[in-house]
C-alpha cells in the first residue's frame, strides 16, 4: 500500500485547515482576489500578457480565490481560526 492510500479524509481536511489557518496570517485574504485583479491588469498591458493560455492560467486563479473568499465570507476571522485549530486538533488526539 502506498503512503498516498493510506491518507484519510481527516489527513486532508487537516491540510485544509493548516492552509486556511496560515492564511490568516498572511493578512486580510479575503482581499486576495482584488489584489490578483489588479496585478494581472498591470501584467496584461505588458508584451508578457499577450498570451492565451496565461491569461487563461490568471482567470483560473482569480476565480479560484474568489471562491474561497465566497465560502468563507459568512465567517468571521474568529470562527475560521477557531475550526481550523478544532481540525487541526484532531489529528493530535
Amino acid at each position: 500500500m502506498t503512503k498516498e492510500n493510506q491518507k484519510t479524509h481527516r489527513d486532508v481536511m487537516r491540510s485544509v485547515a493548516i492552509f486556511l489557518s496560515n492564511l490568516s496570517f498572511e493578512g486580510d485574504f479575503k482581499k486576495q482576489p482584488v489584489y490578483l485583479q489588479e496585478m494581472f491588469e498591470l501584467l496584461l498591458e505588458t508584451e508578457f500578457g499577450n498570451d492565451l493560455i496565461l491569461r487563461q492560467k490568471m482567470l483560473s486563479c482569480l476565480k479560484t480565490s474568489r471562491d474561497l473568499v465566497k465560502v468563507l465570507s459568512q465567517f468571521t476571522d474568529k470562527q475560521i481560526q477557531k475550526a481550523c485549530d478544532n481540525v487541526t486538533m484532531v489529528k493530535a488526539i
